[in-house]
């Protein structure tokens, strides 16, 4: 039986993916509330506006940026990591590519008519379009705090983003917009469950032909 049960499971993430994907998140469950923890010392957008408490970290300022450099170094070097191993063992073109305007155009179509299938081997033009745009959110963002913690030295990168304040609005909303995938990716998991475990495991159980026409006949 476990022979059987082994044939029938498929590799979908690497170990490198499921390392990258786990320290990333990581980082922003580090990144996310510390950086509100910043924000509510230093509000720049509403100053009547501020996070709650519960779900800042650091306590103050101070901490508030210790743990914010924390995981800005863990976001860092997992995504150098990640991005070096995906282009030398051709993650990214096996995961993301090919990709065109009429693909994303024409499964946005069926997603809106609820015909969009669901591979667990195969990203369709929906995914592929969503993480090449959040990949490259993640690093403008990550970009944009450089400036904000070390203005002189990368005076370069504020020059391209208006200046230290517009570097500081470059993060908020960089920020902002992986909240928004965040809160998508967990609703998309809750919806289709069938995703976390090889998130975990590397692999995914394909039904066979036995098990198909049971599910179709309950």
């Amino acid at each position: 039986m476990e022979q059987a049960d082994s044939k029938q499971r498929t590799t979908i993430h690497r170990l490198s993916v499921r390392v990258f994907h786990w320290l990333n998140a990581l980082a922003m469950l580090i990144m996310i509330p510390s950086g509100w923890q910043i924000y509510n010392a230093t509000s720049f957008w509403n100053e009547d506006y501020q996070f709650p408490d519960a779900i800042t970290l650091g306590g103050w300022l101070g901490g508030g940026i210790k743990w914010h450099l924390a995981g800005m170094w863990l976001l860092v070097i997992n995504l150098s990591i990640y991005l070096i191993i995906g282009i030398l063992n051709g993650h990214f073109k096996r995961r993301f590519f090919p990709w065109s305007p009429s693909g994303v155009i024409g499964d946005i179509t069926k997603a809106v008519q609820f015909k969009l299938p669901h591979n667990h081997t195969k990203y369709n033009y929906v995914q592929k379009t969503t993480y090449i745009g959040i990949m490259l959110i993640i690093i403008v963002t990550i970009l944009s705090g450089f400036e904000l913690w070390k203005p002189v030295q990368f005076q370069a990168i504020g020059y391209f983003m208006g200046g230290f304040e517009g570097a500081r609005r470059v993060h908020f909303i960089g920020m902002s917009l992986i909240c928004a995938f965040l809160v998508l990716h967990l609703a998309l998991v809750l919806i289709v469950p069938s995703t976390f475990l090889p998130m975990i495991t590397g692999t995914f159980r394909k039904k066979n032909s036995h098990e198909k026409d049971a599910q179709h006949a309950g």
